[in-house]
């Protein structure tokens, strides 16, 4: 069966009899730890993935904010080179998140039934879909794909 190229590594293939089992188990990794304390998460897999949708796009939202904002908040509490350090970390974390984001979605249209078919595409091009512009900038920590 085809999966996405945005499907996690440690989740099975939706063809694979139990494969929610390990959907959960990453979705859980992917929350805090406290949702393990919930069995309705557990026992449906559909509402974790959809929790952990929105608290990954808010985290997203978050290393966002904290990148435009770091510099100034942190100027006059840390040396420039710290400030600077802790800008790359926003700016591995912040792709990292979105990539993760990616990987939610997917597994949760899996987990809601969705199939997924291979396209084909010109050779040397390969398919992302993106979102629609929103008009924002889509430079620096605006883009799509970082912090």
């Amino acid at each position: 069966m085809y999966v996405p190229p945005e499907w996690p590594a440690e989740v099975r293939p939706p063809s694979v009899p139990d494969w929610e089992t390990s959907a959960v188990a990453w979705l859980l990794d992917a929350v805090p730890p406290d949702y393990r304390a919930y069995e309705v998460l557990r026992r449906h897999p559909v509402a974790l993935a959809a929790m952990a949708r929105h608290h990954v796009k808010s985290a997203v939202e978050a290393a966002r904010a904290g990148y435009r904002a770091a510099a100034v908040d942190l100027k006059g509490h840390l040396p420039p080179h710290a400030i600077e350090a802790v800008l790359d970390t926003y700016r591995e974390e912040g792709p990292r998140l979105v990539r993760l984001s990616r990987s939610i979605e997917v597994v949760e249209r899996a987990l809601r039934g969705d199939m997924f078919t291979a396209t084909m595409r010109p050779e040397g091009r390969a398919h992302r879909p993106r979102p629609a512009p929103t008009g924002r900038d889509r430079t620096g920590p605006n883009r799509p794909d970082q912090p």
